[in-house]
Order: structure tokens, then C-alpha cells, then sequence
């Protein structure tokens, strides 16, 4: 699968997002699949599938940790778009050895913790939900921190063995808030109290005016800011 990148990456850089969605969806007819967090730029990349039903799977990871706000929205989308978002959930067991071993908010104690919760939680499960497929579509943007503005629209995941399609990678954040305006986008009422990057409750806050996006996600350490899905 990896050589097929130096194939179809310059088709793909010709292409807009909703264009290459399509291109990727016939050119691999059941083997791509969208993990939308119901994140803003997931909203987008969600309306572009559902308007021009093309054949992609569509999931999201409950956390058990997440926000009411971002379950509501995964209703809502579901109810717009009169489509069904797979949920992928952590193993029981695992996140009961978790918990028994360093307390129900652990991941506050150490850098270490908190990716051991991120694994279990987010990372394990979303392995599961990659299983089988060619292309994995997510809704990175390059300006969100500096480890994002690295990546390539097109490029291989060696820790799951898949392409991925970051379809939105070059867009501002401005371009996308007025596409989901001129659109009528359902989106997380948290972002407009200053909640711009949402992951689970307990590890994310509001920003300052200023602050980089990803600022709200683990505040409390000094890290990349990322949880291990989007480490090549």
C-alpha cells in the first residue's frame, strides 16, 4: 500500500478536499474509512462525505470521558445527515486495570499516565477500528501545532500500516468556520466559549485569545500535545 502514495499524491494535490474525498472513495470502494472526533474540521470533512454519499465509513471514539456537548453534536450529525457514525469504545478490562493502577484522574500525576490513559482510551481502540482498511481519513490542519505542520495532504502511518488522507491540511481556520457558516454545519457549542481543540472532559479547557489551538488539550504538562493517534 505504501507505494500506491507515490501514484495518486500528485493527483490528490489537484484536488479539493471534497474532490479527493470522492477520487479515494472509487478508488477504493470499501477501504476507506473517517475518524471524526466531531471536532470543527471533522464536521467539514463529515458534510463533504454525507452530501455526496460516498462510500466511507464514518467513526468516532467514546473515550468514556468525553463532553455531553460532543455526544449531543454526535446526535445531531447523525439526525442532519441521515447517516450512522460507528462508535469504537476502549476495552473494559483495560481501562479497569487503568484505573485500578494510578486512580480514576491518574493522568493528572504524570506525562506517563496520561499516555497510558490516551492508549487505552483513544489509541488501542482506534487499531481496532483501522483494521482492514486502505485509506484513513482525518481532519488535520497544519496550522494547529507544529508537530501537524510536518505532515503531507497524502502519507503512510507506519504504526497502523495505512494511507492517510489529510484532506484539510492547508486550510486556515477562518476558511473553515466559514465554510461550516455557509453551510449550516452542526457544531460543538463549546467552541464558541473559547474550547477551539475538544478531547475528553477532563483534559481540556477554554483558551486565551492568542493561545495556540492545541494550548486547551493537557494544560497542565509540557508536551506536543498530542495523544499518540497522529505520531508517525
Amino acid at each position: 500500500m505504501k507505494k500506491n502514495i507515490e501514484a495518486i499524491a500528485p493527483v490528490i494535490d489537484t484536488l479539493s478536499p471534497a474532490e479527493g474525498l470522492k477520487y479515494l472513495s472509487e478508488l477504493f470502494p470499501g477501504d476507506v474509512v473517517f475518524s471524526s472526533s466531531l471536532g470543527q474540521e471533522d464536521q467539514v470533512i463529515t458534510e463533504m462525505i454525507a452530501t455526496q454519499k460516498l462510500d466511507i465509513r464514518i467513526f468516532s471514539l467514546d473515550t468514556g470521558r468525553l463532553f455531553p456537548e460532543t455526544l449531543d453534536l454526535l446526535a445531531r450529525t447523525e439526525h442532519k445527515y441521515k447517516t450512522r457514525i460507528k462508535l469504537y469504545y476502549p476495552n473494559t478490562s483495560s481501562v479497569e486495570n487503568l484505573v485500578s493502577a494510578q486512580g480514576i484522574n491518574g493522568f493528572y500525576d504524570s506525562t506517563e499516565n496520561r499516555k497510558n490513559c490516551c492508549y487505552v482510551r483513544k489509541v488501542e481502540p482506534l487499531k481496532r477500528a483501522l483494521q482492514g482498511a486502505v485509506i484513513w481519513v482525518t481532519g488535520l490542519r497544519a496550522d494547529q501545532n507544529a508537530n501537524r505542520s510536518q505532515m503531507h495532504k497524502l502519507e503512510w502511518d507506519d504504526s497502523n500500516k495505512v494511507i492517510k488522507y489529510n484532506p484539510l491540511l492547508d486550510w486556515s481556520y477562518d476558511a473553515m468556520l466559514e465554510y461550516i457558516q455557509t453551510n449550516k454545519i452542526p457544531y460543538n457549542p463549546l467552541h464558541d466559549k473559547g474550547f477551539i481543540s475538544i478531547g475528553c472532559a477532563p483534559c481540556t479547557r477554554a483558551i486565551a485569545p492568542g493561545e495556540n489551538p492545541r494550548a486547551g488539550r493537557w494544560w497542565w504538562e509540557d508536551s506536543k500535545k498530542e495523544c499518540g493517534l497522529h505520531i508517525k
